[in-house]
């Protein structure tokens, strides 16, 4: 069975958290506590968080159910658990390493690379759009009779990892066996078979974000994070007619970044 026990019963009899309950449940307390549990491997479910990779790619909509169930038992959306964050950063270290090796990189430009897509095409670029979903959806999505909830910067960018993952599994490890064979050439097929790829790994990414935000009850009108697909579609067509290789254009600004 899994949990369904409310926050509600540990509040005071008028409904209100206790101060030391009201204490606990600041951003503040929660980024404590996540940030702790970095430096403690045994606190940390492992096995839940492969469990979600998996149902990322197979039914994510069951990874968003499971954070109802926090809500429900710790009063708060976001992660408490930074096994994902970690596991996800073995990947990319992983898929990183790989990507060099293919690209044919030394030493030196493989760790320059991989500073590069943890620091930047991660982190920053997730704080950056867990930031502006943040404000957008707190500034114009919450019901207005609901206007006592509000989303975590926490679950945003929880909601960007979650995107993130399949992006990344596709671009830095699905594509890497057709890199040097296939994509890179100047053939139809190679941008045909790369562009394709961008297609679906963005694709994927714009839609377990739309998940992410439809899952909050307190949120409106959330089929609008849908409407990129347009413009991701009419580029695709676009890069296809004009013979546009994303691959090869990454490839080409990872060599320039690295040197």
């Amino acid at each position: 069975m899994l949990p369904t026990t409310s926050v509600s019963s540990r509040s005071q009899g008028n409904g209100a958290l206790s101060p030391r309950d009201a204490a606990r449940h600041t951003a503040g307390a929660k980024r404590y506590k996540y940030l702790r549990r970095l430096f403690h491997f045994r606190q940390m479910d492992f096995e839940f968080a492969l469990w979600q990779m998996l149902y990322l790619f197979t039914s994510p909509q069951r990874v968003y159910r499971n954070f109802h169930y926090r809500k429900q038992t710790k009063d708060q959306w976001a992660r408490d658990d930074p096994a994902f964050l970690v596991l996800l950063s073995i990947w990319l270290c992983v898929s990183t390493v790989g990507f060099g090796f293919v690209l044919d990189m030394g030493f030196f430009e493989t760790i320059k690379l991989l500073l590069w897509v943890v620091f930047i095409d991660c982190v920053g670029v997730g704080l950056l759009i867990a930031t502006l979903m943040w404000f957008i959806s707190n500034k114009y999505l919450v019901k207005q009779q609901n206007r006592d909830y509000d989303v975590e910067w926490g679950y945003a960018f929880d909601v960007h990892l979650n995107a993130f993952y399949p992006l990344l599994v596709i671009l830095h490890f699905i594509q890497l066996f057709f890199i040097n064979y296939v994509i890179i050439s100047d053939s139809i097929v190679g941008y045909f078979v790369g562009n394709t790829l961008w297609l679906i790994a963005i694709g994927y990414y714009i839609y377990v974000t739309f998940l992410g935000y439809s899952a909050l009850p307190f949120l409106k009108n959330t089929a609008i994070l849908l409407y990129p697909f347009a413009l991701l579609l009419l580029l695709y067509l676009i890069s296809l007619a004009c013979g546009w290789n994303f691959t090869k254009m990454l490839c080409s600004f990872y060599k320039y970044r690295v040197k």
